[in-house]
């Protein structure tokens, strides 16, 4: 059995060990994070939009930040079903509901004030945004409320959720007032607070995430002793190929399951782009389709054909809130310190003019990332300190 994803500050008996698959599974998509939070903080004089411009966009900009939609749904994903394992020990079944609310509030305090210092560099920050950590923490407190609900209940929910959030796309509500501001936390990317000094600016809408995370939780079940590994692998490549196969299938018809119809090219490439193109804010039924299809397929991969390279990224995994602000802050200072010696080059910033430099700042950040991370991991197994678990 796994310890509680660390990713979402939680945490289990010391008794029990860790699973690497997931661990390396996270890990994994925090490197890719690692070259996504490089391009918005050097390569913002080229910004993309949600969905991308196809037409605008190089593809070498466009696959870098495609591969990082996998980023946000994984975590999510596997906090719910970090969580399952938390509040279903060896020991029997407990109930989570305090631990997952407390930790979820503790997520939103972390985006509110470490986060968005650690993007905008000044405190407080003109534009306070609401994003993935804060989205996590709230996922959690609604995750503490639900989750003694039978597992069938759960999933049902969660696939109304995330299937049917897309027949609301039309569904408009005027500006101000109570409904226009649930709207937007629910599901409608936008200000929640835009005429005052410090603006409040809601980037991801809550609603499809509940759906991942309940989703999440009943995947935990796969894990529980009663499961063999290689049931479990195969439940899990089984799924994520189900799941890979109704994206291919929605996305083809261009019915159902995302706001931007994919267009036929003459260039090959951009057709290919066109198709791949997809809503993160909210994550559509394609995008979720696609980018959990994908981590079932991976989490059976890492499972089943484990080696160095998954070894290498579970580090990053077993030590994820501690390495998700560490890099934010590592980034903060080279920005601040390329802009003092070179100056800035973009407005009141030092950017980069091409992708593939995004790419070897990233892939240099690696191992300076690597050795506090496994530092601090080893530091964690075997402290007592109390707020070791939160990180």
């Amino acid at each position: 059995m796994s310890k509680i994803n660390a990713f979402d500050t939680t945490s289990q008996a010391p008794s029990r060990t860790r699973i690497n698959s997931i661990d390396a599974m996270r890990g994994i998509v925090m490197v890719l994070m690692m070259f996504d939070h490089v391009r918005e903080t050097f390569f913002l004089h080229q910004q993309v939009s949600d969905p991308m411009d196809v037409s605008q966009t190089p593809p070498d900009l466009f696959f870098t930040r495609l591969a990082a939609h996998l980023c946000a749904p994984v975590f999510v994903f596997l906090t719910g079903l970090s969580a399952f394992l938390y509040a279903n020990p060896a020991s029997g079944p407990r109930d989570a509901s305090g631990f997952l609310i407390k930790r979820g509030l503790l997520l939103i305090a972390l985006e509110l004030v470490v986060v968005n210092f650690a993007w905008s560099g000044t405190f407080p920050p003109p534009v306070i945004y609401l994003q993935v950590i804060w989205v996590i923490g709230l996922s959690m407190i609604v995750l503490g409320m639900l989750h003694q609900l039978p597992l069938w209940v759960l999933a049902v929910t969660g696939i109304l959720i995330v299937g049917g959030h897309n027949a609301l796309d039309t569904v408009s509500v005027p500006p101000g007032g109570i409904m226009h501001a649930l709207w937007t936390l629910l599901l409608h990317r936008g200000y929640l607070i835009n005429d005052a000094a410090i603006k409040l600016k809601v980037s991801y809408p809550l609603l499809p995430w509940i759906g991942i995370i309940l989703l999440g939780y009943v995947a935990g079940r796969l894990y529980a002793s009663n499961f063999t590994p290689l049931r479990r692998q195969r439940l899990l490549l089984q799924m994520g190929c189900v799941s890979l196969c109704l994206f291919m299938l929605l996305r083809s018809i261009n019915l159902y399951g995302e706001t931007l119809q994919w267009e036929s090219y003459d260039n090959a490439l951009l057709t290919v782009m066109s198709f791949l193109n997809l809503t993160k804010y909210p994550p559509s039924l394609d995008f979720a389709l696609l980018t959990l299809g994908i981590t079932m397929c991976c989490l059976h991969a890492l499972e089943k054909y484990p080696g160095k390279y998954a070894n290498i990224a579970s580090v990053f995994g077993g030590a994820p809130m501690f390495y998700y602000l560490l890099h934010l802050y590592i980034l903060l200072l080279l920005q601040n310190v390329l802009s003092a010696i070179a100056g800035a080059n973009f407005g009141k910033r030092f950017d980069v003019e091409y992708v593939w430099q995004i790419w070897l700042i990233s892939v240099a950040l690696i191992p300076v990332l690597y050795f506090p991370c496994r530092a601090f991991a080893r530091y964690k197994r075997h402290s007592q300190q109390a707020w070791v678990r939160y990180f």
